[in-house]
C-alpha cells in the first residue's frame, strides 16, 4: 500500500502543479517586448507592449499593442553621407485567437514616423507622417518539439510591406534554433534577409530572441546582421 500511495501522491502534486501553472498562466494579461538590430550602417531599438483586454492571454480576446522605436543609419551611401534618425510609434488593436499553442493575431491602426535628417554641408531636415498599418502574427507548434512563426504588416507610409517566417526545433535545453528568412520593401528600396535564429532561451526571468546571418538590399552590397528581442509576461 505504501509504495502504491507513494506514485500517487507524487502524481497528485504533479497534478496540482499544473493546475497552479495553468492557473498562473491564465492571470497573465501583459507582454513587455523590445529589440535591438545592429549592422554595419544601421542601428534601431524598440520597446512595446501586449495586453488582453477584459481576459487574460491564454484565452482568446481582443488585443492592445503598442510599439515605439528609433533609429540611426547613414543617408547616404557615398561620402558625404550624412545621418538620419527615425522615430517611430504604433498604436494597434486586434483580436487574437488561442488554440492550444498556438495563436493567430490580426491587428489595425496608426502608423507615426518622424525623419531627422543631419546634413554636412547644409540645415537638418525635419518631417513627421502618419500613416495606417494592418498587421498579422502566427505562432504554432505543427509537430512535437518543433515550432513556426511569422509576421507580416502593411502599413502606407512609404508603401511598406514586410513579412518574416521562422521555422524551429527544440534543443535539449528547451529552446529552439532553425532558419529565418525576411523581406522588406518601400518605394524603390528592397531588402532580403537569410539567417538563423535562436527563440525561447530563459535567462534572468526573461525569453531571448537572437538572430543573425546576411541581408541585401537594393543600394548596398551583401553584409551581415544581428537583432536580439526579449519579451517578458505578467
Amino acid at each position: 500500500m505504501v509504495v502504491a500511495a507513494l506514485p500517487l501522491s507524487v502524481c497528485s502534486a504533479a497534478l496540482a502543479e499544473d493546475d497552479e501553472a495553468d492557473e498562473e498562466r491564465s492571470r497573465l494579461s501583459t507582454v513587455i517586448f523590445g529589440s535591438m538590430e545592429a549592422g554595419p550602417t544601421k542601428t534601431f531599438l524598440s520597446v512595446g507592449m501586449k495586453r488582453a483586454i477584459g481576459g487574460g492571454l491564454a484565452q482568446s480576446g481582443f488585443r492592445l499593442f503598442l510599439k515605439a522605436g528609433g533609429s540611426q543609419e547613414q543617408t547616404r551611401r557615398q561620402s558625404p553621407r550624412g545621418t538620419t534618425y527615425k522615430a517611430e510609434t504604433q498604436t494597434l488593436l486586434g483580436y487574437e485567437w488561442r488554440i492550444g499553442d498556438t495563436f493567430v493575431a490580426l491587428y489595425a491602426g496608426s502608423d507615426v514616423q518622424s525623419e531627422r535628417r543631419d546634413e554636412p554641408l547644409g540645415p537638418s531636415l525635419i518631417e513627421t507622417r502618419y500613416g495606417a498599418r494592418l498587421q498579422a502574427d502566427l505562432w504554432s507548434t505543427p509537430l512535437p518539439g518543433m515550432m513556426f512563426q511569422a509576421s507580416a504588416y502593411a502599413s502606407t507610409l512609404d508603401r511598406r510591406l514586410w513579412a518574416r517566417a521562422a521555422p524551429g526545433w527544440q534543443m535539449p535545453l528547451g529552446f529552439y534554433i532553425g532558419p529565418e528568412v525576411e523581406a522588406y520593401r518601400e518605394r524603390d528600396y528592397r531588402k532580403l534577409r537569410l539567417g538563423l535564429h535562436l527563440t525561447g532561451l530563459r535567462l534572468l526571468g526573461l525569453e531571448w530572441r537572437l538572430a543573425g546571418g546576411w541581408q541585401r538590399t537594393s543600394d548596398r552590397p551583401s553584409e551581415a546582421y544581428a537583432t536580439l528581442g526579449l519579451h517578458w509576461q505578467r
